[in-house]
Order: C-alpha cells, then sequence, then structure tokens
C-alpha cells in the first residue's frame, strides 16, 4: 500500500441515483484524473477485483446481495490491501462504525455526501490504509529481527532452582549464570502484572507441577535485576525422563516491547484523525457512552457540540489542500484550550469537529464553552505569514434532554448546527423538537428529490419576459417545477435550498438547462418567434470545473445558438471568487451567451467590479419593484439602478410586475424589460407555445392587453419565484 494518487476507485452502489451523483462529484479538482468503475452487486465487485486492481473501494451496505457487515467481509476478502470506504444510510451509522471496526477506513452517509467531503474521505482513507500497512510491515519486521537473534533461555531443577542461562536471559534479567545458578527461578525471573504490578506466579512451578506446558497471562513485565520493566511473552514447558516425569523445566522468553509499542501506535491510529491527532468517531462514541453512563449515576448533565467551519472550502480551494490542512490543525489547537481536561475534541472529517463536554453542572456550562470557541476561531489564523480568517457554526445538544445514546446526540447537535448556519451563521444553537421536525422534512425533500429525475417527475416552466416599450415577448425564464406523485406539487423554496445542500442541484440543473435548450430550439423549428431563453444558474454549477464544457455541449447537442440563450446570476456567486467568475464570464462572452445579473440590489452590488465583469443585463429585485407605487427609499433605488444600467450600456429587467401602476413607474423611468403575473404566471412549454402564438399578432400595441387575454387562460396565484 502506498501514497499513490487515486488512479481507480471500485463504486459498489445498486442505487442509480446515487450511483450518478458520485459520478458527478468525480468532476472536481483533484479526483478528475481517477477512473471510476461502477457495479451493482457484490458478486460483480469480486468478479472484477479477481483480474483488475483499484486504488480504493467505496461500498454501499445495503447491496442486494450483501448487506452490512458480510459486505465489509467480502470485499475485504476480496481486496484484503484495498482502502475501503463505505456507504450508509442516515439511519444505519451505527452499523458504518461496526464496519470500521472490521477494516473499512472511514464512511459516507448518504445525503451528507459532497464533493469535497468525498475528495478528503479518499484521502483520509488512503493515508489511515497507507498507517495501518507501513505499521503492520514494521510489526512484522521487528518480531522477525527478534527471533533471529535469539530468545532467552532458562531451565530448572524439580525444585525450581535456576540450572541454565542463556546469553540473551543473562542480558535480560541482570543475572550471570554463574549468580543464578541453585537460585530459585522467582527470585532471577521476577513478573508482575503491568497494570497492578501484582507478583504473578512463575510459569516453571506450574509446568513442573501439571507436566504440561503454560504460559504467562497477558499485559506481564519482567522485573530486571536493577529494577527496570521489560514486557514479556514466554513459553513454560517441563523436562521429563525416559518415564514422562517432570524432572525440572525450561522457559522461553523474549522482550516484546518493540512489537507491544507497535501494537499502541496500531491501536491510537485506529482511534485517532491522523491530520490533527484527534480522537476519530470510533473513539468518540466511546467516551460519549462512557460520560453518559457516569452522568446517568452522578445527576451530571453530558453536552455534545457539532462544529462546521465557515470559510474553509474557500480557504482551500484558493490556497490548496496543504494550507487548508494547516487550517484544520491550527484549529484542533485552539479548540483543545476551550475545553477541561475532561472533556473531548474530535475531528469527524472534513472541516466538521465535534466536542463532548462530559460533566456540565451548571445550566450555561456548555453556553459559556460555545461562546469561547467561537471567539478562539474568529481570530485571525497565521498559517505561512498569510492571515486566514473563518467563522463556526455550533449545534448543541444535551443529555438527557435531547437523546440517551451517542448516535442520538451527535444527530441532534448536527441539525442544531444546520439552525445556525441558517441563522445566519457565526453562532450556536441549542436543539429543540422543532428542529428535528424541519430536519426529517428536509430529508423526506432530499430522499425524494435522489429519485426524482429518473422518475421524471421534474418539468420546466416559462414565464414571458416582455419589451415596455412595445409589449412584444423577448424572451422566457426557464423555471423548474416539482410534482411528486404522492406529496404533489412541491415548491421551488422548499425544494431548489435541499437540492444544493446535497449537490443535487448539479444533474438538476443540467437537465433543466438542456430541457430549455430543447424547448427553445422546437419552438424556432416551429416557426414562432425566436426569443432568449434564460435560466437560472446556482452557484454550485457555477464553481463546477464542468461547467463551461457541460454548457457549449448542451448548446451544441440541442442545436441552439448561443445567441439566444441568457444565464441569471446572482451578485453573491460573482462576487464570491471575483477573478475567476471574470474568467468565466469572458468565456462565456467569447461564445456568445448572454449574463445577467439577477436579483440585482440585493447582494453586494460592487459598481467596480461591474464595470469589470463582461455582462449584458441587470434584473431589478421583486422586492424593490413591489415598493415603486410608494414613496419610498425603494423607488430612488430603482431609478439608480435603471440609470446605472443604462450607463453601463446593459439591459434592466423588472421582475415582478404585478399592477398598471408598477408597469407605469417603469415605462416612465424607461426600463428595457419586466415579467410577472401582470402578463403571464410561469407556464407550461405548451401553453407558453400558445402564448407566443395568440400575442404575436395582437399585442404589438398594447402591452397591457396581455392581461386581459391571459387572465382566464392562465388564473393568478400566489407569486413564488424559483
Amino acid at each position: 500500500m502506498s501514497r499513490a494518487a487515486i488512479s481507480v476507485v471500485l463504486l459498489v452502489e445498486d442505487n442509480l441515483g446515487d450511483a450518478r451523483l458520485i459520478r458527478e462529484m468525480f468532476n472536481e479538482p483533484g479526483l478528475t484524473a481517477a477512473e471510476l468503475i461502477h457495479v451493482q452487486r457484490m458478486s460483480e465487485a469480486e468478479r472484477y477485483l479477481e483480474q483488475n486492481t483499484a486504488s480504493l473501494i467505496l461500498l454501499d451496505l445495503g447491496l442486494p446481495d450483501a448487506h452490512g457487515l458480510e459486505a465489509v467481509q467480502r470485499a475485504r476478502a476480496a481486496a484484503q490491501h484495498v482502502p475501503l470506504v463505505v456507504i450508509s444510510g442516515l439511519d444505519d451509522e451505527s452499523m458504518a462504525l461496526q464496519a470500521l471496526q472490521q477494516g473499512a477506513q472511514d464512511y459516507l452517509i448518504k445525503g451528507q455526501i459532497e464533493p469535497r467531503e468525498l475528495q478528503r474521505s479518499l484521502r483520509y482513507a488512503i493515508e489511515r490504509k497507507y498507517i495501518e500497512e507501513t505499521l503492520f510491515s514494521e510489526k512484522e519486521r521487528a518480531q522477525a529481527t527478534l527471533r533471529c537473534i535469539g530468545d532467552a533461555v532458562v531451565t530448572t531443577d524439580i525444585l525450581g532452582n535456576i540450572t541454565f542461562l542463556n546469553l540473551v536471559a543473562e542480558e535480560m534479567t541482570g543475572w550471570t549464570l554463574q549468580e543464578a545458578m541453585g537460585r530459585p527461578v522467582a527470585e532471577v525471573f521476577y513478573i508482575e502484572d503491568a497494570t497492578t504490578h501484582a507478583v504473578v506466579p512463575s510459569p516453571l512451578e506450574r509446568a513442573i507441577a501439571l507436566n504440561q506446558t503454560g504460559h504467562l497471562p497477558q499485559n506481564c513485565v519482567l522485573i530486571r535485576r536493577d529494577g527496570f520493566e521489560l514486557p514479556v511473552e514466554d513459553s513454560a514447558s517441563p523436562i521429563r525422563d525416559h518415564d514422562g516425569l517432570a524432572t525440572g523445566a525450561v522457559i522461553v522468553f523474549r522482550d516484546v516491547s518493540a512489537a507491544r509499542v507497535m501494537t499502541e501506535q496500531m491501536a491510537y491510529a485506529a482511534a485517532h484523525d491522523f491530520l490533527t491527532g484527534l480522537p476519530n468517531r470510533l473513539l468518540l462514541n466511546e467516551r460519549i457512552q462512557q460520560a453518559v453512563a457516569l452522568a446517568k449515576r452522578h445527576s451530571y448533565k453530558v453536552a455534545v457540540l457539532y462544529l462546521d467551519l465557515d470559510g474553509f472550502k474557500h480557504i482551500n480551494d484558493s490556497l490548496g489542500h496543504s494550507m487548508g490542512d494547516k487550517v484544520l490543525q491550527s484549529v484542533a489547537k485552539r479548540l483543545i484550550t476551550c475545553v477541561r481536561t475532561p472533556d473531548t475534541v474530535s475531528r469527524q472529517g472534513g472541516d466538521e469537529f465535534l466536542v463532548l463536554l462530559s460533566e456540565v453542572e451548571h445550566p450555561d456550562g456548555s453556553a459559556i464553552v460555545a461562546k469561547r470557541m467561537l471567539n478562539q476561531l474568529a481570530k485571525a489564523h497565521v498559517i505561512d505569514q498569510r492571515e486566514l480568517y473563518l467563522d463556526v457554526s455550533i449545534g448543541v445538544s444535551v443529555f438527557p434532554d435531547d437523546g440517551q445514546d451517542a448516535e442520538t446526540l451527535i444527530k441532534c447537535a448536527d441539525i442544531a448546527m444546520y439552525q445556525a448556519k441558517e441563522n445566519g451563521r457565526k453562532n450556536y444553537q441549542f436543539f429543540t423538537p422543532a428542529m428535528n421536525a424541519r430536519a426529517m422534512e428536509r430529508q423526506s425533500i432530499e430522499e425524494n428529490l435522489r429519485r426524482a429525475l429518473e422518475r421524471r417527475e421534474f418539468e420546466v416552466y416559462y414565464q414571458p419576459k416582455v419589451d415596455l416599450k412595445n409589449g412584444t415577448i423577448t424572451g422566457a425564464e426557464a423555471l423548474l417545477r416539482w410534482t411528486h406523485p404522492t406529496l404533489g406539487s412541491i415548491p421551488p423554496s422548499q425544494f431548489i435550498p435541499v437540492a444544493e445542500d446535497c449537490g443535487l442541484i448539479l444533474p438538476i440543473g443540467a437537465w433543466a438547462l438542456r430541457e430549455a435548450c430543447t424547448q427553445a430550439q422546437a419552438w424556432r423549428d416551429a416557426g414562432l418567434s425566436e426569443i432568449n431563453m434564460a435560466v437560472n444558474v446556482s452557484a454550485l454549477q457555477f464553481r463546477d470545473p464542468s461547467f463551461l464544457i457541460n454548457l457549449f455541449k448542451t448548446l451544441s447537442e440541442t442545436d441552439m445558438d448561443p445567441r439566444h440563450l441568457e444565464l441569471e446570476i446572482t451578485e453573491g456567486v460573482l462576487m464570491k471568487r471575483a477573478e475567476f467568475s471574470s474568467s468565466i464570464l469572458k468565456a462565456l462572452r467569447d461564445k456568445g451567451v448572454r449574463v445577467a445579473i439577477d436579483d440585482f440590489g440585493t447582494g453586494y452590488s460592487s459598481l467596480s467590479y461591474l464595470r469589470k465583469f463582461p455582462l449584458d443585463a441587470l434584473k431589478i429585485d421583486q422586492s424593490f419593484v413591489r415598493q415603486t407605487t410608494m414613496e419610498t427609499d425603494e423607488t430612488t433605488i430603482v431609478r439608480a439602478i435603471i440609470d446605472m444600467g443604462k450607463n453601463l450600456k446593459l439591459r434592466v429587467i423588472a421582475e415582478g410586475i404585478e399592477t398598471d401602476k408598477e408597469l407605469a413607474f417603469l415605462q416612465a423611468n424607461q426600463c428595457d424589460e419586466g415579467q410577472g403575473y401582470f402578463f403571464s404566471q410561469p407556464v407550461p412549454a405548451k401553453d407558453f407555445g400558445e402564448l407566443l402564438t395568440r400575442t404575436s399578432s395582437h399585442l404589438h400595441k398594447d402591452p397591457g392587453a396581455y392581461r386581459t387575454m391571459n387572465r382566464p387562460r392562465f388564473p393568478q396565484f400566489v407569486f413564488k419565484r424559483f
């Protein structure tokens, strides 16, 4: 086993949706060179491994022909020296922990896998397997060396008095043969229990008395003549005469100090994170269980804090894994300073840490520690002469209020941590039952989302964009809609954030883009007006290394003219990594693809960057449009955005127009385009095609006619936007 780069990963996963998601993640930097081999059954994996090699195995614990630990055992038998990462459902985390004890190097939880977490888990598994193999090899070499130099040998007579010591025995006991001859064996070969220091009877006496071979108990030490302790292993046998009667005994023993050190190192590596040296998941679970047991007896409380670093991914992506690793080590050191000796700080992998507060007597004790951690981690981390900043979101669960075991307490702390993120990050939140209800709802949405694409439950609706000068339809915005067979219509505001959090927005967004391009081309082929198609792009899509390649491939395969595609991207996405964004926008401009800033005015609104970015349009957020009929600051903001757009030679589009007054204000201030329920709600492709046909000959002169004509066909409803 070596630290060589990951070249071939064998994925054993029967769920095609989950397999597709993992394959998409392999497009991330660091894994693009790896070949992913996918099989659906354990038997297929075994056949593959008979003829081929793999750098690493990703193994689902719920296969049709192997479940749970059976799958782990079969994988180990088929590829003993290949690192193994198991994939488990959220409810089977205990099974995943057992898999670690059976030889797996790490585990991932379905629904919580993100590209960076997957990369880090694979690297961790390779590193841990390398350490295990190295320690095992060193232990084998040490034992072979000890055997080659010879063992210590002591013999006695029938009374248990020394009759012989070899040179190795002399060295180990500190007695020469001349000094030891005739002395009781217990005086020369003096053994104690390493833990209790109780005297252990000599195995030679037992060998003589029972006339059979015997051994010392485990964890024994030889007390040398000078008082130095040596860990030893032995074998004692009687020396028999011709009649088979014991006439004495011989003991062969060896110094196992090196082997015991190796064993301790291997045990340490199995229970600690190799990067930070902190306890890992396995050891933390054991300590939580121990703390809970003590708390029950002494009426203490136990708190579990789940920490997720905010800003770490940006550091890792921009400055590299080496810098990211040093940041994690810095975080680990600071967290240790925030807790007491009985407490435990653990790294869970990636940028997540868990802290166990084992004896919480004061009700505010865990809150005080959480505040201390927020303050400590907010200070600059000076690494390689750089000042790096990050914050942390913390979730807190408490025994016995939130759970009775480690798994439940960790789960509740995790849920509370996500609530802290939703509350603006840089804070801590205690778990409440209401959080669990929201988490269950989110989990349900995520589970159904994973199957929605293959079950064809998505549909793209289209909302017209209208030229506010002449009333013609200039374009359409593609908006994703999801109808579940039993849950019915699920609002985008519920499922889009979940899709972004779990990475499913990548395949879903790719599907929506292809569907919109295909539909635009279909309208063109049908002889309808050639319009611009606007498609929303999420942060994950925009930062995906394959974003441009996949986009241009979709345009080519759908025969879509790039000049008629407009991507809508929020200010926050562009400003997060301005230089990177600028290069992507330039590549889009070179191909003719248009770009509009969505929800303009609600984010950074940096004029200096707007001048640098190759953009085509600004979209005024609906919240500002809604205020245009009132004497408020928002009317000034809208006028300023329109003037800014004109000065920068950008089209200005107002979204969410619903009333005559809003339309009149925008027209009076020379806004270029608009969309909203005043003209039409988002509608299916068939209805939008009919709308194009009906409006092309009737609405050139009167934009207000949209409202009159549209209402019977497309009834108004509460405005919700993708």
